[in-house]
């Protein structure tokens, strides 16, 4: 089929050039993020890389030395617990800006929303200069309020963007919890122009994608659906979309995140 005929087409490529292409697997190896990286630039044919690869912090010096510059590595920080010590929270971001490394994920301490500002507003200072996506872990913050009081907090604390879930806990992004996190930052007249959101965990195929790129049309205008208003974390979504450029099914043992 050729791109143009596909249905999904358009939604594809934005979800390509949006892709936080993710392994955050125990046993990571450096064969692993090398196979990574390859995946994150692609073959000519697709058209292009992913916005950035997401990795261990102790991968962010070989990832950003195998990737092109246009392509941003994110390390995960505070992972997956989202503990609330500030000093464990602030080893990773330091190794993440001594390694090189351009964003950092942190979960925010969700069990511990009275700690929430202190940690973030350190980590945010440790970072400074970097884009900070901050993980909500709204699959486990099920209340309405309580996670909106986490957004909020992620916002006063500078956050570039409010992401969902670690992918590491039964429930990840979801199309509720999404449009609650971008109707906090559309209500937030210093967040409203330039944060985004990142739906992570679950996200396997590119009609899955295309439900949040249409959120973030719609709440955000669509102008926001850019890499620096949206990222989507996920490992096996790729391979979908691959699959749509190109216009063949998606591997059937393709690993799943």
């Amino acid at each position: 089929m050729h791109l143009l005929q596909h249905p999904l087409g358009d939604a594809a490529r934005s979800a390509l050039a949006c892709l936080d292409l993710t392994s955050l697997n125990d046993g990571d190896s450096a064969a692993d993020i090398e196979r990574l990286c390859e995946r994150a630039v692609g073959p000519p044919w697709r058209g292009g890389a992913v916005a950035a690869v997401c990795v261990w912090p102790r991968f962010v010096a070989q990832a950003r030395a195998r990737l092109p510059r246009g392509v941003a590595v994110a390390a995960v920080a505070n992972f997956p617990a989202g503990g609330a010590d500030v000093a464990r929270a602030l080893a990773d971001p330091e190794a993440i800006v001594a390694a090189g490394g351009d964003e950092v994920d942190l979960v925010l301490p969700y069990r511990d929303l009275d700690a929430a500002p202190a940690l973030l507003a350190a980590v945010r200072r440790a970072c400074a200069g970097l884009r900070l996506k901050v993980i909500v872990e709204s699959g486990v913050l099920a209340e309405e309020a309580a996670l909106r009081r986490a957004c909020r907090i992620a916002l006063a604390a500078g956050a570039d963007f409010l992401k969902t879930s670690t992918g590491k806990t039964r429930i990840g992004a979801t199309p509720a919890a999404v449009r609650l996190l971008l109707e906090e930052i559309a209500a937030d007249a210093r967040a409203c122009t330039h944060v985004g959101v990142k739906p992570a965990g679950g996200i396997r195929t590119v009609a899955d994608a295309a439900l949040y790129i249409e959120l973030v049309a719609e709440l955000l205008g669509p102008e926001a659906v850019t890499p620096r208003r949206l990222r989507i974390g996920a490992s096996s979504l790729l391979d979908d979309i691959e699959a749509v450029l190109g216009g063949g099914p998606a591997p059937a043992d393709a690993t799943r995140y």
